[in-house]
């Protein structure tokens, strides 16, 4: 009898161990090996099994690629890279002011960081993925020889043409501002072709195929208006009322929920105005953060600083839906004065997070810092 219950024993780890692989590889179902030929590299996210999606902008599309970079982290160590900027000069051969850090990404296994970086400006930048381990030294991550898939995002905005009501620029360029995954999905914000320009999208993740798109409009208090054109700059899924949502965060500062059941391809939605965050304001970066027994946001803006967010209030708070005359309104937020200079961030552990940080002379330092 016990032997019988010793193998059915087996047989059920044997079982167990297979589906758990089966899992692990079904996130690499339909990845090829070689170059993913990017025209350009955009916001970054982190999914499973150390797979880094990545936006091409100019491409329009969406591309995950399987770092193999699954060792965990040994324990919270502090990091600190002066001048990072210009180690990733040195080994582009070229001048500090010739590189560009498009954006920021923590692998949560190995807590390694990657860059985005464009060498050169313009049209004719050159991207480039370097990777920065616990020993601060910066390399260049090839990408001729890897396993990727890409999601090619339709109904994307022409590239060269004056985007909407003749704003200047590249509307291309916006096709994609923010991206993150969550459970099974790739939620990414951007400008579509669509009358209602601005787009959430949540992408099921093995790519086989890409929707139309979410179209969304918001209520902008400090605008005093509907607006459906200024895409979301950047967004964190976050559950309310146990339920997932986005918080998305605007130009000219509203802070926005989206419920994700809501994000159906073709479909065309409202979302709720929670704040007003302050005009003459652009959100660079936002991530959650859990620290004595609560969930905060910390949201990184052009020109007022690092807001910290309570996220008690958010299931409570009354929408906004009416002209706002005061700087702010809605949700309540500190500012956190030590923080200056924040260019990029994201979650390094439970501790820290890891920021790009502007220095003296033009130096851009990488840094992990406590959470407040």
């Amino acid at each position: 009898m016990k032997s019988i219950i010793r193998l059915l024993h087996v047989l059920l780890v044997s079982l167990f161990l297979t589906a758990v692989a089966t899992d692990a590889a079904d996130w690499t179902d339909g990845m090829k090996e070689g170059n993913p030929t990017l025209r350009s590299m955009g916001p970054l996210a982190f999914g499973p099994e150390g797979i880094l999606f990545v936006a091409d902008t100019r491409g329009a599309a969406v591309v995950a690629i399987a770092t193999g970079d699954t060792v965990p982290a040994g324990g919270n160590r502090p990091l600190k890279v002066d001048g990072i900027n210009q180690k990733i000069a040195g080994l582009l051969g070229t001048v500090a002011d010739q590189i560009l850090i498009e954006d920021l990404a923590v692998n949560p296994i190995s807590h390694n960081a990657y860059l985005a970086i464009s060498r050169g400006r313009g049209p004719d930048a050159i991207s480039v993925l370097v990777r920065v381990k616990s020993d601060g030294q910066p390399e260049i991550i090839p990408l001729d020889r890897v396993k990727f898939s890409r999601g090619d995002l339709p109904n994307a905005p022409a590239e060269g043409v004056a985007g909407p009501g003749n704003r200047p620029g590249n509307p291309r360029q916006e096709s994609v501002t923010d991206i993150a995954f969550y459970e099974n999905r790739l939620l990414v914000a951007g400008l579509s072709n669509e009358e209602f320009a601005s787009t959430l999208r949540a992408i099921p993740f093995p790519f086989k195929s890409v929707g139309r798109g979410t179209s969304v409009e918001i209520f902008h208090g400090a605008h005093g208006k509907f607006e459906t054109r200024s895409p979301v700059r950047t967004f964190v899924p976050f559950k309310v009322r146990n339920e997932p949502h986005l918080l998305a965060a605007y130009t000219c500062t509203p802070l926005v929920e989206f419920a994700m059941d809501e994000l159906k391809p073709g479909a065309k939605i409202q979302g709720k105005t929670i704040a007003e965050l302050g005009n003459r304001n652009r959100p660079i970066d936002m991530i959650v953060y859990h620290k004595d027994g609560k969930d905060f946001l910390l949201l990184a803006n052009s020109s007022r600083g690092i807001m910290k967010i309570r996220t008690d209030q958010i299931g409570q708070i009354e929408s906004i839906t009416a002209p706002v005359k005061a700087e702010r309104q809605g949700l309540p937020y500190e500012t956190i004065a030590s923080w200056q200079g924040i260019e990029q961030l994201d979650s390094l552990d439970a501790l820290h997070a890891l920021v790009i940080r502007r220095g003296d002379g033009g130096s851009l330092n990488l840094e992990s810092l406590d959470f407040p």
